[in-house]
């Protein structure tokens, strides 16, 4: 597997898990708090990880099925980006799983 799937992979994994924070505090910000400005944060955070939520899911499918993992746990990674911080720490235990799995680039003779 190349390095550049578990790379993006990885990417994707924080960009979802920060928003996913961030929708969390603007819910609370909206509905608990009762803060104005709330609303349109939310929205907008909230169409943001609906989109790379999908982008996620597309590399993270991806991963799983270079790395040959079962349907369990790659149902478990890819329900990871609708947890809150889940997708912190799925990605760290993925990343150390798989990176033995990467293979180096040949290097081009001139």
């Amino acid at each position: 597997m190349k390095q550049s799937v578990l790379t993006r992979y990885r990417a994707m994994a924080y960009v979802t898990g920060v928003l996913l924070v961030l929708l969390t505090l603007g819910v609370i910000a909206k509905y608990v708090l009762g803060i104005s400005g709330a609303a349109g944060f939310t929205t907008a955070v909230g169409i943001a990880h609906g989109w790379l939520y999908v982008v996620y899911l597309v590399f993270a499918f991806d991963l799983g099925t270079k790395a040959k993992w079962p349907m369990g746990k790659l149902v478990w990674v890819l329900l990871a980006g609708t947890v809150p911080t889940a997708a912190f720490f799925v990605e760290r235990k993925v990343s150390r799983e798989v990176a033995p799995l990467v293979v180096a680039p040949e290097p081009v003779s001139a």
